[in-house]
């Protein structure tokens, strides 16, 4: 359709994975072309979109942003407005910070890691490093973090750190590079690194 985002000159007015979609335009006259792009693509072929799950999100340029934003309407109902939403597991947020996405993972990694230690606590420390590095040491959409501040970055490395702490029964006073060398595990930096 030539509307939306353009990048190099080249169109990228949709993300699609399956049946999540996002849909990217500098303009709400151009997001609204998109939107009835796709109910009539919808309608054609039996599909209905999700109102409730579809939700709208205005960029920031900086600090600013419009102060109001024109209805936008999916099925004849208005989206809701939001300064935040989940795309694919990752957390996007209208100023493109990553904080709020490490912070969901730091979150995931504690559970993850005290339902190990819970489960576990009478294996001994091979089952648990093992276990450890199934669980824990991938770091869901870490990739994509660009833009952060260092007390989300260390929240999460302490998080990392502590968790195999309390796993393997260590004192907290302990070195962190010590303790994944001694295990043969890859430490936080190097979990990002790979």
């Amino acid at each position: 359709m030539h509307v939306g985002c353009h990048i190099d000159n080249i169109c990228v007015n949709n993300l699609s994975y399956a049946d999540d979609m996002a849909l990217l335009s500098p303009t709400i006259g151009g997001l609204r072309k998109l939107i009835k792009a796709c109910e009539t693509f919808a309608a054609c072929h039996g599909l209905k979109y999700n109102t409730v799950k579809s939700e709208l999100m205005v960029f920031k340029a900086g600090t600013k942003s419009p102060d109001q934003i024109p209805p936008v309407t999916l099925n004849g109902i208005q989206m809701k407005v939001v300064t935040c939403f989940k795309y694919l597991g990752h957390i996007v947020t209208d100023h493109l910070r990553d904080d709020d996405d490490m912070d969901r993972e730091r979150r995931a990694l504690s559970i993850r890691a005290n339902m190990i230690a819970h489960r576990f606590k009478r294996c001994n420390a091979q089952v648990k490093i093992a276990l450890f590095r199934a669980h824990c040491t991938s770091l869901y959409t870490c990739s994509l973090w660009a833009h952060y501040t260092q007390r989300s970055f260390s929240a999460l490395c302490v998080q990392y750190n502590n968790a195999f702490r309390a796993l393997l029964g260590l004192p907290r006073w302990c070195s962190a590079s010590g303790m994944f060398a001694d295990a043969h595990v890859d430490g936080f930096h190097a979990v990002l690194r790979k």
